[in-house]
C-alpha cells in the first residue's frame, strides 16, 4: 500500500544511524581489546581522562547512560584498578569517580586510537566534522 511506504526500512533515519553506530563500535574493538576495555568502558575513561574526577550523576549525563548501566561499568573499571569511587565529603549522597594513576597510564596507550579509527572510516575529515555536528544537534 502506498500509505505504508513510510514504514519501509530504506526510508528510516533510525536504521542507518543504528547500523553505522554498530559498525563504528565494531571498528574500535581490536584497538580496545589491546587496552582490555569495552567501548562503553572506553568512553567512561575518555571523560575521566578529560576531567580527572566527576560525580557519577554528571558522568551518566555526559555519556547518556543511566545508573543501571553505569554502575556495573564502574565496578569493572574499579576491579581493573583504573578508577576509584568515593562519597562526596560535602554531600554523602553523591558518588565521585576518579581516574587512578594506572588509569592515567592507560591514556598513553589510547592516544593512537582516534587516528586509527579515522583511517578505518570511509569519510573525509570534513565529512566527519559535518556528521559530528549533525549528530550533536540530534542529541540536543
Amino acid at each position: 500500500m502506498k500509505e505504508d511506504r513510510c514504514l519501509e526500512l530504506g526510508r528510516q533515519l533510525c536504521f542507518p544511524l543504528y547500523a553505522a553506530s554498530r559498525e563504528v563500535v565494531r571498528k574500535y574493538k581490536p584497538f580496545l581489546d589491546e587496552l582490555g576495555l569495552t567501548y562503553t568502558q572506553y568512553i567512561v575513561m575518555l571523560v575521566l581522562w578529560e576531567e580527572g574526577k566527576i560525580s557519577m550523576q554528571e558522568l551518566g549525563n555526559r555519556l547518556y547512560l543511566d545508573s543501571g548501566t553505569l554502575t556495573p561499568l564502574l565496578v569493572k573499571l574499579e576491579e581493573k584498578g583504573l578508577v576509584e569511587k568515593a562519597r562526596n565529603e560535602k554531600d554523602v549522597r553523591e558518588i565521585i569517580v576518579s581516574v587512578t594513576d594506572k588509569g592515567v597510564g592507560l591514556k598513553v596507550q589510547a592516544r593512537e586510537i582516534p587516528g586509527k579509527i579515522g583511517k578505518c572510516l570511509n569519510i573525509s575529515v570534513i565529512e566527519a566534522v559535518q556528521l559530528k555536528k549533525i549528530l550533536n544537534k540530534i542529541l540536543e
